[in-house]
């Protein structure tokens, strides 16, 4: 890896956990494993969206099956935010895949209660919002339709 010049404002630390956290991504994606935990691993200095960082860190190790590293990631990204859901539902992937059942389902019904108690802010890209504007426009324009149709066959039956 290259040294890189450290980042000293705590606005050039954000940017940098910021491109680490998409760079481990890509990585990750990439199955380039160790270079994405090195990055992740070097970002969690600055103190900055550490629980992220440690989720992402559960995600790598989990997809390079190092379950172990993996519940470790996840436990201490719930330490940083115990209202993490998405770190607290990967966790029970971990145990189901370590066949550790119980806590598996106790861990997963965590989760689901936590989603309910804590639902995720989602960001929707334009494409996202395009498409679902057409649906929404789509379903009315079908509602509409049908109305017509039930409208049309009443008149047409007491004509």
């Amino acid at each position: 890896m290259t040294e890189i010049e450290q980042p000293k404002t705590q606005e050039e630390q954000s940017q940098f956990v910021e491109q680490a956290l998409q760079q481990a991504e890509i990585f990750r994606k990439k199955k380039e494993y160790k270079e994405g935990i090195e990055l992740l691993v070097d970002a969690l200095q600055f103190n900055v969206e550490k629980a992220k960082i440690y989720f992402r860190l559960g995600n790598i190790y989990f997809d390079g099956e190092d379950l172990s590293r993996a519940e470790y990631a996840y436990k201490r990204a719930l330490e940083v935010d115990p209202n993490y859901v998405n770190a607290m539902h990967n966790l029970s992937l971990v145990y189901k895949k370590q066949k550790k059942m119980s806590q598996y389902i106790k861990t997963y019904k965590q989760a689901q209660k936590l989603s309910i108690r804590h639902p995720q802010n989602t960001t929707l890209s334009d494409d996202q919002k395009n498409a679902a504007r057409r649906l929404a426009r789509n379903i009315f324009l079908f509602g509409v339709a049908i109305i017509g149709v039930i409208i049309l066959i009443v008149y047409l039956v007491l004509r």
